[in-house]
């Protein structure tokens, strides 16, 4: 169980779930059979993830990579967590585990914008779940107090190098082959650049 996150007073198999998320407004992440609230994102969280999203679209328009926003549900580990990235981008074939295609199971590239609340669950658990996925290339974490950025690249197998971008630099994202400036990152947040 994440330290930083309060489940909800219920236990649930995955199938159980899914049925419940769907009559729920805010989403919720699964971890072994435990619900969590992801709480409101403050304005700069959502500026933040909404223009990176918007530059990668542009970036992505003509190949085979898609992005998406928050409402894109991930399956991390089979029946064990299910997660909603800030901004997730699948290259080739999409694979859903249901034919509603809510539950992406091959993304390429996720990005999280760490909130106060959930930083210390997104840099540990979290982190370390995604390097699990196979098919994750690249992990984003964008911070909203600052213009800062970390990039996680997997080298090979269980090998990941990390790249700190800096207020005045910029996110290369192989995986996804864009580039998107810090400054795009952060325009209309009012976070201060260098």
């Amino acid at each position: 169980m994440p330290a930083t996150l309060t489940p909800v007073s219920l236990r649930l198999t995955p199938e159980e779930y899914f049925a419940w998320e769907e009559t729920q407004v805010e989403r919720h992440e699964y971890i072994n059979g435990e619900i969590f609230p992801i709480s409101g994102a403050s304005r700069t969280h959502k500026v933040i993830a909404d223009n990176l999203h918007f530059f990668l679209r542009i970036a992505l328009a003509k190949t085979e990579c898609r992005g998406f926003t928050e409402g894109l549900r991930v399956q991390v580990e089979a029946g064990g967590r299910y997660t909603y990235p800030d901004v997730t981008v699948v290259c080739g074939e999409e694979k859903y585990l249901d034919t509603k295609r809510q539950t992406l199971t091959n993304p390429t590239l996720v990005v999280e914008v760490l909130s106060e609340s959930t930083k210390a669950y997104d840099r540990s658990e979290k982190l370390a779940s995604y390097r699990e996925l196979f098919s994750i290339q690249e992990i984003v974490l964008i911070h909203q107090d600052r213009r800062a950025a970390e990039v996680y690249r997997r080298e090979g197998a269980g090998r990941w190098s990390i790249e700190e971008v800096p207020a005045d630099g910029a996110l290369e994202l192989a995986s996804v082959g864009a580039t998107v400036s810090m400054d795009d990152v952060y325009v209309e947040t009012g976070v201060p650049g260098v």
